[in-house]
């Protein structure tokens, strides 16, 4: 039995305190770079929640259409982009540029938001500025 199983036996739900990072929009919206932020549940998908409950931003950084989570301005790539390239799931999907990182690795190398948190993870949410010259 996992100690997530256990605490939901006895009633009680796990508290997890993550670093968040932001950059860009998100970072301008929160008015800092860093905090500390702690929250009930173990997963990206929980943080999220309370996250975004606490502080809105939900809008900037989910997109509910595909429409929302592509960039008409990407240039089309002949063939395979080179590296690892796997899109979330519905639901878990992020606007175009922005991103959610976990410990510096992308949400959807890992296991999206079903992915485990621990105190002390680092929990990047990324929205940069567009400059075109």
């Amino acid at each position: 039995m996992s100690v997530q199983d256990r605490e939901e036996a006895d009633g009680q739900r796990a508290e997890t305190t993550v670093e968040v990072r932001a950059t860009g929009h998100v970072r301008r919206e929160l008015g800092t770079h860093s905090m500390e932020f702690t929250f009930e549940g173990d997963t990206l998908g929980e943080f999220l929640d309370a996250f975004f409950d606490e502080y809105g931003l939900e809008e900037m950084l989910l997109a509910e259409t595909e429409e929302e989570e592509t960039a008409a301005t990407w240039a089309n790539y002949p063939g395979d982009p080179p590296g690892r390239w796997e899109r979330n799931p519905e639901g878990e999907r992020t606007r175009a540029y922005a991103r959610v990182l976990v410990n510096g690795r992308f949400n959807e190398l890992l296991d999206g938001f079903s992915t485990e948190l621990e105190d002390g993870d680092r929990v990047a949410l990324t929205y940069p500025f567009s400059y075109c010259f």
